[in-house]
């Protein structure tokens, strides 16, 4: 997911390629007129889901959307007559506190037949507090939206899943640099769906006696919720190992904007369709102005993702957005 940390959600990315997603909206359109497709295909269940995939394979697929201009935000950093801490104690007694946590991860998987783009949106919290003098940041997960390059293409990652997410209670640096003071975040890495030793690869067998289901919906590792158009939808079940490290700056008015790196692995356990059940290569664009987090302090007692949407339009920017192709 990162989830951003979630980079998540990206294994749908080969399974959506091979379903040309404007030939999908066609046919959308075309069983709407004609009542005998759509008895056609409720006859023929068996059928249907192969004869669909091979007019999808022989079908030209249409290029994705494109990448919205970089750097998708320019956050506000305050006055500049406001004077930054002068010192690391002042420095760490003003970042320290309990954050809204935005962030935004923009991978891309040239593996496929068409070139596959996403976004991974994710809100959650963020808390600074310092422990026998260190600065120590703690995340916490509630909820993430994944945006993809094709129309008509849907997924959903289930809040369970989100929140499943655990990075480690983590030690961070704080220097200064140019007059501002600087957070790092090193990696912590951390498993979802699967108990192991996060320090370790990632296993890719789908018996692995170590899959959990942190979603407990009675699958192996967390389930992702796949639709295109209206007659197709699926489910892929996946485990992660999430490798990520944040670098952010803290502002003169009190937020912390920066970026993600994100480094995380993902194995495809299993799929409701074998169309479905496919690896992909994706990976981080390498422009960080594509991958910023942006934390905003709040009052503490905001700690839910219901609370969290009350407030998301006053201190967060709007989602990224793919846009068609220039003419």
């Amino acid at each position: 997911m990162h989830p951003t940390p979630m980079s998540p959600l990206i294994w749908v990315q080969k399974a959506i390629n091979i379903m040309d997603l404007e030939f999908i909206r066609l046919l959308n359109r075309f069983a709407e007129k004609h009542s005998i497709l759509n008895y056609m295909m409720q006859k023929g269940r068996w059928f249907y889901p192969g004869f669909i995939a091979f007019l999808f394979i022989l079908n030209s697929c249409s290029g994705p959307l494109e990448w919205p201009e970089s750097p998708l935000y320019v956050f506000e950093r305050g006055e500049s007559n406001t004077t930054q801490p002068t010192d690391l104690e002042s420095a760490l007694e003003k970042i320290a506190g309990h954050y809204a946590h935005f962030d935004v991860v923009a991978y891309e998987d040239t593996t496929t037949r068409t070139t596959m783009r996403t976004f991974i949106v994710s809100y959650g919290f963020t808390d600074f507090y310092l422990e026998e003098g260190r600065l120590v940041q703690a995340d916490r997960f509630v909820h993430a939206e994944q945006k993809l390059s094709r129309k008509n293409a849907k997924s959903v990652f289930k809040d369970e899943a989100v929140q499943a997410i655990k990075p480690r209670v983590q030690e961070v640096e704080l220097f200064r640099k140019e007059g501002a003071w600087n957070i790092y975040r090193p990696e912590t890495p951390s498993l979802l769906g699967i108990d192991g030793d996060p320090m370790k690869p990632l296993s890719t067998d789908p018996y692995d006696p170590n899959l959990t289901d942190p979603d407990k919906d009675g699958h192996p590792g967390v389930t992702v919720q796949i639709s295109v158009g209206k007659f197709f939808r699926g489910e892929i079940y996946i485990t992660r190992r999430e490798i990520f490290s944040n670098y952010l700056t803290l502002n003169n008015n009190g937020t912390l904007s920066g970026y993600v790196i994100d480094r995380s692995e993902q194995f495809v356990v299993g799929a409701s369709k074998k169309i479905l059940n496919q690896e992909s290569n994706p990976i981080q664009l390498p422009d960080t102005g594509m991958s910023p987090v942006f934390l905003v302090k709040v009052d503490p007692a905001i700690d839910t993702f219901e609370e969290l949407m009350k407030i998301r339009d006053d201190i967060f920017p709007e989602e990224p957005e793919f846009h068609p192709k220039k003419k």
